[in-house]
């Protein structure tokens, strides 16, 4: 069960998105990029600030959408439905990667497997027998006015071959339906993200986490992950409470090309 470089027909795997680099990677561009008024972006405060100070828009490529993907799924803040995990607290800003300037009413749309390691749809691929209603830890949310989609979700857990990571899609022009769930629209971005191996080993040894067997691909030595940190989807996260099982809250800021 492991993810393999699969171009979807609506986003070539060239196309341009960007991160937005943050701490001292910031510093340093912004140094070489001073002169650009155009890279530059301005700090707002608060939880839904969409971009870093000083921050300098940076190029990164896009990544695969693996063979889990489900079309159809609910428009919903929490995916979590009856599965146990950690919790797991997604704010994911979208900017355009021209301008940096947040977009509104675009979809972000979350997959991942359980702690079990299986996808909703695809139960028992990872060795393991439950339930699968095909819907389960899959959904998204329109973003705010300031280009923030808050999802709350459980720390993945993970399958042969592969290090914990989820899945996303950026779409927008999206129809809401009757049913919940959304159809047509423009797909403009697919990757992943991913978890420091230092969170990602206390999460393993966690009861919930410990039955599956599976053996663990570590973030080194997974095959799509190329150690290129924020700018290739790695998460930044920080503790829920005072403890592991307490959970995460995850934040990343991600620019898609609208052109």
């Amino acid at each position: 069960m492991t993810d393999t470089p699969k171009k979807h027909p609506a986003t070539p795997i060239n196309r341009r998105t960007v991160l937005l680099a943050t701490g001292a990677t910031a510093a340093t561009l912004a140094v070489g990029a001073a002169s650009s008024s155009a890279d530059q972006v301005t700090q707002e405060t608060g939880p839904t600030a969409p971009v870093a100070a000083a921050a300098v828009c940076t190029l990164t490529k896009e990544l695969t959408e693996g063979p889990y993907y489900l079309d159809g799924q609910y428009v919903r803040s929490d995916i979590r439905e009856d599965k146990t995990g950690i919790p797991l607290k997604l704010t994911l800003t979208v900017v355009d990667d021209d301008t940096c300037v947040p977009l509104k009413n675009a979809l972000v749309e979350l997959w991942h497997c359980d702690a079990l390691g299986e996808y909703s749809g695809f139960v028992g691929n990872n060795g393991h027998d439950e339930p699968d209603n095909g819907t389960f830890l899959r959904g998204g949310v329109l973003t705010d006015a300031s280009g923030v989609a808050a999802i709350t979700t459980v720390y993945p857990g993970w399958y042969r071959g592969r290090c914990v990571h989820i899945h996303v899609k950026v779409h927008t022009n999206v129809t809401l339906t009757p049913d919940g769930s959304f159809t047509g629209g423009r797909e403009l971005h697919t990757g992943q993200l991913f978890f420091a191996e230092t969170i990602t080993t206390k999460v393993a040894a966690l009861a919930t986490y410990k039955v599956n067997t599976v053996p663990r691909t570590t973030l080194a030595r997974d095959s799509i992950y190329d150690d290129g940190g924020a700018a290739s989807g790695l998460l930044t996260l920080t503790p829920l409470g005072s403890t592991t099982s307490a959970g995460y809250a995850g934040t990343l800021t991600l620019g898609v090309e609208q052109g």
